[in-house]
């Protein structure tokens, strides 16, 4: 691009958040039809991604990365339990405690699913220099944390969308008529 054609900041801006929303939902469809091979949910799927990177991990420190709330947690533990996915186990550093860990050999078989994906993904990495991948990989790194923190922050907030006659938000609101009166 001619530096006449330069785009503004502002234009730069609107692509980055376009470009996020068409990635954010091109990797949750990718990640739910992955998760249908396994009939699992993606919270289940990511559940378990979440397992492979960092290992067993007690209900609380699973649900810390998750931002899920503790009831949720368990029913997600029990729901991979039952499935075969996954496995409550002694915590050797707390006998009072249990670890989540995968069941890698109901796992293996579809580990073969992510090849494809892998390989394009490094196929792209190859047109970038060390430089940009590492400023690639910052700001990645960064953006993850930071929708991690807004995950958490929607957790704490008080729900929005009630059902009908039963919340706070049957009232008037954006295309709601004021109920007759």
């Amino acid at each position: 691009m001619a530096s006449a054609e330069k785009r503004s900041r502002a234009d730069l801006i609107a692509a980055l958040d376009m470009a996020g929303r068409v990635h954010s939902s091109a990797a949750v469809m990718y990640h739910s039809a992955l998760a249908a091979l396994g009939d699992l949910s993606a919270t289940e799927s990511k559940a378990m991604d979440y397992l492979e990177r960092f290992g067993p991990l007690t209900p609380r420190e699973l649900g810390r990365h998750s931002g899920l709330a503790p009831a949720s947690v368990t029913g997600l533990i029990d729901r991979l339990e039952r499935k075969g996915f996954a496995r409550r186990v002694p915590n050797p550093d707390d006998g009072r405690s249990r670890l989540v860990e995968l069941n890698r050999d109901r796992i293996a078989p579809m580990a073969h699913h992510f090849d494809d994906l892998v390989s394009s993904l490094h196929e792209l990495y190859e047109t970038y220099t060390d430089e940009q991948l590492e400023l690639i990989a910052g700001f990645l790194a960064e953006a993850a944390r930071r929708q991690s923190e807004a995950t958490g922050r929607l957790g704490q907030a008080a729900p929005e969308v009630s059902r009908a006659g039963s919340g706070p938000t049957d009232g008037p609101g954006p295309g709601r008529a004021a109920p007759p009166g």
